[in-house]
This record gives structure tokens, C-alpha cells and sequence, in this order.
């Protein structure tokens, strides 16, 4: 059961969220680092995580907008510099000429699979802070 809103947390649930936020924070440099060397923006590289979970490989560019929390026009924008830099390319689709399909040219896929090699192993490395900080809240939250 969650404690009441006025009790205090304790320093257990404070050092949880410290190491969460840390192990978060080391990835998130770390990919960040690692999207700079390849010449990919932060949204580049999840829109192309997105297209490539989806079904056939192609999604829906209103979808694709929707699954990146982000407004139509954004979508839009951000698809015409993918497609600039040679990494996606809009296709038409067959069963709504008014939708656009946005899937990846060799060159995404190419730079979307050394660059997800690269997250997993960046992920495995801060595993072990990210699980104990998990362990540590898990713990504290059940006890109180």
C-alpha cells in the first residue's frame, strides 16, 4: 500500500531516485555522444527505432507523429530532414492515396542497426545501477 501523501519518504526513496536518475543520465550522454559521432539527431534515431517496429517496415506518417508525442507539422519537418539525409523515404500508400508512408532507405537501416548495437551494450553497462536503484524503490515502497 503507497504511503499517504503526508508522510515523509525516506532516504532510501530519495538514494533510489538519485540512482535512477543517474543511471539514466550516464545513457542518455552516452547515446547522445554516440548519435553525434554517427551525424543522427536524438529524433532521427527514434523515428527510425519506430519504422522499424513497425509492421512491413513502414509507418504511417500521422502514426509516426502520434508514437513521437509530437504535432503533425513537427512530424512533417522532421521526416523532410531524414529524407534529406538519405536516411527514410516517403511512400505512397496503396490503401489511402492521401496518406504517406515513411519508410527507411538502406542507408537507415544501416545506420539504425550500428546504432542500436551500439545502445544495447550502452544500456547492459548502466544496468546494474539502473536495476538495484529499481530493487532499492521497489523495496522501500512495499515496506512503508
Amino acid at each position: 500500500m503507497p504511503r499517504s501523501k503526508s508522510a515523509a519518504l525516506s532516504d532510501q526513496v530519495y538514494d533510489g531516485l538519485a540512482g535512477f536518475r543517474l543511471a539514466m543520465r550516464r545513457f542518455l550522454a552516452f547515446s547522445e555522444a554516440a548519435l553525434a559521432e554517427a551525424g543522427v539527431t536524438s529524433a532521427q534515431y527514434q523515428a527510425l527505432l519506430v519504422v522499424r517496429s513497425s509492421p512491413d517496415r513502414q509507418v504511417r506518417l500521422r502514426d509516426l507523429a502520434e508514437q513521437m508525442l509530437m504535432h503533425h507539422n513537427g512530424a512533417v519537418q522532421l521526416v523532410d530532414r531524414m529524407c534529406s539525409a538519405g536516411l527514410a523515404e516517403r511512400i505512397p500508400a496503396e490503401d489511402d492515396k492521401r496518406s504517406v508512408m515513411i519508410g527507411m532507405t538502406s542507408k537507415g537501416r544501416d545506420v539504425l542497426e550500428a546504432l542500436a548495437r551500439v545502445h544495447v551494450e550502452g544500456m547492459l553497462e548502466n544496468e546494474p545501477l539502473l536495476a538495484e536503484s529499481l530493487s532499492r524503490l521497489r523495496q522501500v515502497t512495499e515496506l512503508a
